[in-house]
């Protein structure tokens, strides 16, 4: 049975489900969820995809959860990919999943939406600014981690990158520059040079242009 990600192609967090799914190997498609013209606060959705009214919502067979750090848990345990050697290794895993949640993509998610989607008369600079120190904290810590590694946890490829890595490819701008850090950059491109890997306009439907 072919697995069902609910997602659209702007959301930072869908595209983490989906890179996971389109990575590993596994059978799946893309469900496009409307989330510009409403489709995630609307009653229907919320009672028969996720009562969150949230995307990513994944669906294999009876099986049936949201948030992209539990979709992508499954996907390792289903498929066996971007595991890691040791008890240690996999909190440190999820240590990074949840710094992630946290403190990068929260604030990329948001600062991109502020600059980007938000009617232009509804944005504020000094909401902006504040995102926008903060995500440059977040940056610092994700470069110093990355010296002299290619991957955030181990030898290869796990969630750590694929949660991290989620707002990271998009165009829009948010006061992300891969030019500012190098570590980042070098990191980017070697998981963009990865078997499987898409960027997100290329792997879910929904696109800016598409409202333009």
């Amino acid at each position: 049975m072919t697995i069902k990600l609910h997602c659209f192609g702007e959301s930072g967090n869908s595209y983490k489900a989906a890179l996971a799914l389109e990575m590993s190997g596994l059978e799946w498609e893309p469900v496009f969820v409307d989330f510009f013209n409403g489709e995630t606060r609307k009653q229907e959705f919320r009672d028969s995809i996720n009562e969150m009214g949230e995307a990513p919502f994944l669906i294999d067979g009876d099986f049936r959860t949201s948030q992209s750090g539990a979709i992508q848990a499954y996907v390792t345990e289903k498929s066996g990919k971007f595991g890691v050697a040791s008890r240690e290794e996999s909190y440190e895993v999820l240590r990074w999943v949840l710094w992630d949640n946290h403190k990068l993509s929260s604030m990329a998610g948001m600062t991109r939406f502020l600059v980007n989607f938000l009617p232009e008369e509804h944005r504020n600079p000094d909401v902006i600014a504040f995102n926008q120190g903060r995500l440059k904290a977040a940056y610092q810590i994700l470069d110093s981690h990355l010296d002299g590694r290619d991957w955030i946890v181990g030898d290869g490829v796990t969630n750590a990158d694929l949660s991290c890595c989620g707002y990271l490819y998009y165009p829009e701008p948010f006061g992300f520059d891969r030019a500012d850090w190098p570590n980042i950059d070098a990191w980017l491109t070697r998981l963009s040079e990865q078997p499987g890997w898409k960027h997100p306009y290329d792997l879910m439907p929904g696109n800016p242009s598409d409202r333009a």
